[in-house]
């Protein structure tokens, strides 16, 4: 069933703020760099501490929710519903569109830039350095990550299911703060207003996962054709992405998405097993041991390490630039959460994500990761020189090929980069329906042909970043600009829910019922 009533003004001006981004960046493309990395260099420098103190809360007060006495509240209209997807389903859905091709890009060669540039103050070259490169990618996709992303699903969700708001917007999450009239209009000025942010840094923080996603897929496709590596080729990508995402939006979440993320944990779970198999296996299997070890060990240094003294500047290049991205892309990993979640409680909500998501992640980086520096370890391939000279998607590209039947690994590994990307522009393009309908009740949908509108609209951006001078660090720096605002807003949904959990709990007895089991 569809919502049928479309919300006018917030259609029209999401569609403004596409072409208002979109338009200084094509035709002045190179004060449009300048500005957007000086804004970047600005805001890390002052305001990095406070996503690192973000994460950190986030992962406690989710926690604290989990094993509370709200923990085993239902998020549904009647506290007696099952799920309305299996665990498998959900586990996966989740998965595909929390972390996209974006993970496969920083997979296979996030180590290569902490093993030049090491942590904590850790001397380039030694084997502690060695270690670290292996580590910290596991800590910036673990828990911390899906903390950020489960809370914007919690505080959605419960008002929508349990208080019955006709609206899921990210709005929706900040229902304390409304009046009896104002949450029956998704929340007035001030919801619009809320909405208007969150469109904002979706579509910026979309851009950044398209603009690293797809040289990748080029450059793959370029080894397996035998063609050139070029920016008309990168445009072919985005667009067959675009027709297959499009068409899995119209087909809506059935048939459309639960399938590709079905398809997606074959193609997926093979290559990794593949991977495992073919390479350095041993090394692979320890090495990921070590990095739990050293995660579990230091992980609150790793959380609250601001590197006062030295100022290398590793903290804003990587850690806050990661907190950005997952704040930026939190409000639309929660609305689509909130929308597949019916009948699961916060509990397991909460365990789900930070369990099941940290540990698919740390599946690709143990794996990809540790075969890659294999390579540069044991001199078989210089994957920093090629970086340097070729570029990331290249030495991507390369270090699959070095596998035994690297055409097919490469060729395998294209899929699973085009699948992780459509599924995550597919949940993006039904967030953003759903934020531009006017009223959408349980168990509704976006129509089709909204849904299918904005699947198109969310490429606008990425290709626009490609085409600007500044590459890589221009699309880095849009994520931390565009997800400033979105930390206050998540601070009032935090309030907001305690708030109403409060309220909502003092005052009924349906909710004191045992907990399901997960």
């Amino acid at each position: 069933m569809s919502g049928s009533q479309i919300d006018r003004p917030m259609f029209i001006t999401t569609l403004m703020v596409i072409i208002g981004i979109t338009f200084p960046i094509v035709f002045f493309n190179e004060s449009s760099g300048s500005f957007i990395t000086s804004l970047y260099d600005s805001i890390t420098s002052h305001f990095g501490w406070i996503y690192q103190w973000y994460a950190l809360l986030a992962l406690i007060f989710l926690l604290w929710l989990a094993f509370s006495k709200y923990g085993s509240i239902k998020l549904a209209y009647c506290q007696d519903e099952t799920p309305e997807y299996s665990t498998l389903a959900w586990i996966t859905m989740i998965f595909c569109a929390g972390v996209g091709a974006g993970l496969l890009y920083w997979a296979v060669i996030e180590w290569s830039y902490y093993l030049k540039t090491p942590p904590l103050g850790i001397a380039q070259g030694s084997n502690a350095a060695k270690e670290w490169a292996t580590t910290y990618p596991l800590f910036h996709w673990g828990v911390s990550a899906w903390a950020i992303y489960c809370l914007p699903a919690v505080a959605i969700a419960y008002p929508f299911y349990v208080r019955k708001i006709p609206f899921l917007r990210l709005s929706t999450g900040c229902g304390h703060f409304y009046s009896s009239a104002e949450a029956n209009n998704a929340g007035g000025r001030k919801g619009r207003i809320v909405d208007f942010l969150y469109m904002l840094s979706l579509i910026g923080g979309a851009g950044t996962s398209l603009g690293l996603s797809t040289p990748m897929i080029a450059a793959s496709i370029a080894e397996i054709l035998g063609v050139s590596h070029d920016l008309v080729l990168e445009i072919a990508v985005v667009l067959f992405c675009i027709v297959i995402f499009g068409s899995s939006a119209f087909l809506g979440l059935d048939k459309g998405f639960k399938r590709l993320s079905e398809l997606n944990l074959i193609a997926t779970f093979s290559l990794l097993l593949f991977v495992l198999v073919a390479g350095p296996s041993l090394y692979i299997l320890k090495s990921g041991t070590n990095s739990i070890g050293l995660i579990i060990q230091h992980f609150f240094e790793m959380s609250l390490w601001t590197d006062p003294v030295s100022n290398s500047g590793f903290v804003e290049s990587w850690t806050v630039f990661y907190w950005a991205w997952w704040v930026a892309y939190g409000p639309f990993v929660g609305l689509f959460v909130t929308r597949i979640s019916k009948g699961r409680t916060i509990k397991q909500l909460i365990l789900g994500m930070l369990c099941f998501g940290s540990l698919g992640a740390w599946l690709f980086f143990i794996v990809f990761g540790n075969y890659a520096i294999d390579l540069q370890l044991s001199n078989t391939l210089n994957i920093n020189a090629l970086i340097a000279t070729s570029g990331e998607a290249t030495a991507i590209s390369k270090i699959i090929l070095a596998l035994p039947l690297g055409q097919f690994a490469l060729l395998l590994f294209a899929i699973v980069s085009v699948v992780f990307l459509v599924t995550t522009y597919d949940s993006a393009s039904y967030t953003l329906a759903s934020v531009t309908t006017a009223k959408l009740k349980e168990g509704q949908n976006p129509n089709r042909w909204n849904r299918l509108f904005w699947a198109c609209a969310l490429g606008i951006v990425p290709v626009a970043l490609m085409y600007i001078d500044g590459g890589l660090k221009v699309i880095l720096s849009t994520t931390i600009v565009v997800s400033l605002p979105l930390l206050v807003v998540s601070a009032f949904l935090a309030y907001s829910l305690v708030k109403m959990l409060q309220a909502d709990y003092s005052s009924s007895e349906s909710f004191k019922n045992d907990d399901s089991n997960f």
